[in-house]
């Protein structure tokens, strides 16, 4: 399946290409510099970098309703500033919790943006001596949050729920679930709780009725994946004892040197947005994310930035992150990689991507003089990604297929408080613990009944170009973890097309917006299996595995609606077991078709 026509014959021996080079990256783009300059050239002459400075909605899109959205969502171009005037606060906050002696753990329960720079910062930096252990729930697996029940001492954990609009299903069940613990035994439940949230959100209404410790009410006009530097990422990077100050100067300055004085050759982010917009119109559109093991968390933000932002009327740039880098045999010619390092890249990393630039393949090199340069690294992204929703003509700042998910869950959910059950899929193949399902025309094609022979007629759809994303509605370990990435790389060196895993429901909040508005080039496998425990949302007729299944099925449901070649298959109680079985049968099925 791997596409070896005379184009990747051409890029094989390509014209040594001009490094281009700021302060803070370096690219070596091959046959694409040429496209990428004369995008430059013209945002330069279009003042686009200036007009993202001054906030010019028109830059983007014409119509109004897409304005509207864009004013309200460009607070992120100056917030590094406004939260260094807070960093006393925040850290005056931050030491009297954990002088107070009370708190072990500070829990961020969230969705989406309001988790992710949180979960890179957890993952990142550790647990700092002396302050509380940050620990990231934003999973409705009801065995994750049975887990995190286990890890922690209730009485002694402080919960800080992370809701931009306040009506998000996840974190207001968290909410309600952890306060329902928490009251257990105290009198006063809201003392161990912090919302950040915008104002006059639910939630904040919900932290004065309750009586929360805190509401640290966020500025309205900044998107979720565009918060990590306002107190969504900065109110729990306090918390666990980082140097906020440190990390906001860096911030500062790359937003200078991404300014609108700066020259849009020298201008980092600039370059980094042309070269994804350019690549990606030119059929590089997996923008393939390598970093090192110290940054490995950061993939994750940058995956929900690009993926949400991007993907929608039928464009789209496709983040692959988390991918093992391999040898240049086991790619197509739909790739860009950036490489994100603390300090020089690894040997064995700098090897691999020689090869692929001697190949024809482009790449960016972005080099951290410390982790400390996330605060940089975050702006840089936001600002490079404004810049090629420009040049994609497309509204970087709206997420219209999201909701999409949420209103079938919605009504999913309903019909279970109305039925006391779920709707059923179709059952296309079963062995042993195995059970592999599709829904109506979407699957029509598969007529089998052995799973490897339904797998081999799902794999049959894959073209070059594509992606194969496995969405993953199970708990989140180590274990599954190491499944789910030999069964991305068995698919990826038998297809030469590019792998996703997301977990659900996170991804929903992320790639789920590419999935159903980008471009239809993905081919999805997703995997569930039966929860070992469950637990009661408090105040509602259904259960965290109730809802998780809403989700997965309303997820599932869109992909149909939107003629995505999709399959779900259900790994059984043992899922560790099934994905062993699965990866057998993939191989196979992939073999087949070789």
């Amino acid at each position: 399946m791997r596409d070896a026509g005379s184009e990747t014959k051409r890029e094989l021996e390509p014209d040594r290409p001009n490094f281009m080079k700021t302060e803070h990256l370096a690219t070596s783009l091959g046959n694409y510099e040429a496209r990428v300059r004369a995008t430059l050239a013209e945002a330069s002459s279009a003042r686009v970098i200036e007009r993202i400075w001054n906030k010019d909605a028109s830059l983007w899109k014409s119509e109004e309703s897409h304005q509207k959205i864009i004013r309200n969502s460009l607070g992120w171009l100056t917030v590094a500033g406004e939260m260094l005037v807070v960093v006393n606060e925040l850290k005056s906050f931050a030491d009297a919790v954990r002088a107070s002696g009370k708190f072990q753990h500070a829990m961020v329960c969230g969705m989406g943006g309001s988790s992710l720079c949180p979960e890179v910062l957890r993952q990142t930096f550790g647990h700092q001596e002396g302050f509380p252990v940050l620990l990231v729930l934003d999973s409705t697996d009801p065995d994750a949050i049975n887990n995190f029940r286990k890890q922690i001492d209730v009485s002694k954990s402080l919960f800080i729920i992370a809701s931009k609009s306040g009506t998000t299903t996840e974190p207001n069940t968290f909410h309600r679930y952890w306060y329902n613990e928490v009251a257990k035994s105290s009198d006063e439940p809201g003392m161990a709780f912090v919302t950040i949230t915008d104002p006059g959100s639910q939630m904040a209404d919900a932290a004065a009725a309750e009586a929360f410790m805190r509401a640290f009410l966020n500025q309205p006009d900044i998107g979720g994946r565009y918060s990590a530097l306002s107190y969504f990422g900065m109110v729990p990077a306090a918390l666990m004892g980082l140097d906020l100050q440190r990390m906001l100067r860096r911030a500062e300055t790359m937003a200078q040197s991404c300014g609108p004085l700066v020259a849009a050759t020298e201008n980092s982010a600039a370059i980094l947005g042309a070269a994804m917009a350019e690549c990606a119109l030119a059929g590089r559109d997996k923008l393939t994310v390598v970093t090192d093991q110290k940054l490995s968390a950061l993939g994750l933000w940058i995956e929900q930035l690009i993926a949400e932002s991007t993907g929608k009327e039928g464009k789209g740039v496709v983040p692959i992150v988390g991918e093992s880098l391999g040898a240049v045999s086991a790619y197509g010619n739909d790739r860009l990689f950036v490489s994100v390092s603390v300090g020089p890249v690894g040997e064995e990393t700098d090897s691999k991507l020689k090869a692929l630039e001697a190949a024809g393949h482009p790449i960016v090199y972005r080099n951290l003089a410390d982790l400390y340069e996330l605060g940089a690294e975050f702006f840089l992204w936001e600002m490079a990604t404004a810049f090629a929703g420009w040049r994609l003509q497309i509204n970087p700042f709206d997420q219209p297929n999201v909701q999409e998910s949420k209103d079938k869950t919605k009504a999913l959910l309903d019909q279970y408080t109305r039925d006391g059950k779920l709707p059923e899929q179709t059952r296309i193949a079963s062995e042993a613990q195995l059970n592999v399902y599709g829904s109506g025309e979407a699957n029509a094609s598969v007529a089998s009944t052995s799973v490897r022979d339904a797998l081999r007629a799902h794999c049959e759809k894959i073209k070059p170009g594509d992606y194969v994303a496995m969405l993953a509605y199970i708990e989140e370990t180590e274990e599954t973890e190491a499944a789910l990435q030999m069964i991305r790389t068995i698919v990826r060196d038998a297809t030469g097309c590019a792998t996703t895993i997301g977990y659900g429901p996170r991804f929903l909040h992320s790639t789920g917006q590419l999935h159903k508005g980008g471009p239809d080039s993905g081919v999805f496998i997703q995997l569930t299996a039966p929860d070992k425990v469950d637990l009661q949302v408090p105040g509602s007729s259904y259960t965290f595995s109730i809802l998780k299944q809403a989700q997965a099925l309303g997820d599932f449901q869109s992909l149909a609606a939107h003629g995505r070649r999709a399959m779900r298959i259900d790994l059984g109680l043992d899922v560790l077991g099934g994905m062993r079985r699965l990866q057998e049968l993939l191989s196979e099925a992939l073999a087949g078709l070789q």
